[in-house]
């Protein structure tokens, strides 16, 4: 069973997607100057917007997720050098075709007690 990484990292822009776990993982390393063997997944998309890889490490070897739209297209951040953070609940966002940040959304409540 997969266990849930600590942290999301997206790559902005768009990434050559014919790249395999070890060209995605260099990328991590050299560009991003960040762990790929680390508990983080990484999230690459392709110019189209249409289609995701996702990178990560679990003991002993990589995953690699792909997702392909068959319409419609993911609300990508733009360029930029430092790759972005998110939480698992933006990056269900931008799976599910929203954008990162959502006005209209339920903001987290953390309870201590219940009443």
């Amino acid at each position: 069973m997969l266990t849930l990484p600590e942290k999301v990292y997206l790559a902005g822009g768009s990434t050559d997607l014919r790249k395999s776990i070890d060209g995605l993982a260099a990328l991590v390393q050299e560009s991003f100057q960040l762990d790929p063997f680390g508990p983080c997944l990484f999230v690459f998309c392709n110019r189209q917007r249409d289609k995701l890889k996702m990178l990560y490490w679990e003991h002993n070897g990589f995953w690699l997720l792909y997702r392909r739209l068959e319409r419609g297209t993911f609300q990508w951040p733009g360029p930029g050098n430092p790759p972005v953070a998110v939480s698992f609940r933006e990056l269900r966002w931008l799976l599910d075709g929203l954008a990162l940040h959502q006005r209209q959304a339920h903001k987290q409540v953390t309870a201590q007690t219940v009443v």
